[in-house]
């Protein structure tokens, strides 16, 4: 008779409105740690970029940078929306505070995409591929290719509208592969360190 009444009690509706709430509760709590990390890491990333010398392109009007990296450890450890937020933003007031208004439009959307990207493809190819570094370099290099050809159409789009500026696109282009070969060295063992530290992160990605 216990187990009977135990059994009627579970299908009550008020029980799975309970259960229901519980996700809702751990979904908001979800939702409130990731935009934690996405700030963190904008902040991490207008840091790795802006104090850490950057070196000056001058046939572009652009630097060379190491932020590269910490936008690819925030996406392969926690996502599109932190890797796209981090880069986006964080990269983007790197440029101002370094004198490249110029660039910081298209960078906040081309360091936006590429976070995306390198956040997405390391979760969707993770039934395809199991190992974490061969997935992770996978994503990089399509994030990266992605800055690459963004930040070569839109010097191209600058050099059309401001030829005063004298921007040369193509002249950027192994810099900016080599930009994301350098971000890729530095991220992969970044993110095998922090998940032997944290396991429990391997459950999100």
């Amino acid at each position: 008779m216990i187990l009977l009444y135990w059994k009627v009690e579970l299908t009550k509706p008020c029980n799975y409105n309970a259960v229901t709430s519980m996700n809702k509760e751990y979904s908001k709590f979800g939702v409130t740690i990731k935009i934690t990390f996405a700030a963190i890491f904008a902040a991490l990333v207008f840091i790795v970029t802006s104090q850490i010398p950057p070196i000056p392109i001058p046939a572009t009007g652009g630097y060379f940078n190491v932020g590269e990296a910490t936008i690819y450890v925030a996406a392969l450890l926690f996502g599109p929306f932190v890797g796209s937020f981090s880069g986006g933003i964080g990269a983007m007031l790197a440029d101002v505070y370094l004198g490249y208004v110029n660039f910081a439009p298209g960078t906040l959307i081309i360091k936006g995409i590429e976070g995306a990207i390198v956040g997405f493809l390391n979760i969707k190819l993770k039934k395809y591929i199991p190992n974490p570094t061969v997935r992770a370099i996978i994503s990089v290099m399509v994030g990266g290719l992605e800055m690459v050809a963004g930040y070569f159409l839109y010097e191209t789009l600058l050099a059309v509208l401001f030829p005063g500026l004298e921007i040369f696109a193509i002249a950027e282009i192994p810099l900016n592969i080599g930009q994301m070969l350098a971000g890729l060295i530095i991220a992969v063992p970044i993110m095998h360190a922090v998940l032997r530290i944290f396991p429990q992160l391997k459950n999100q990605i």
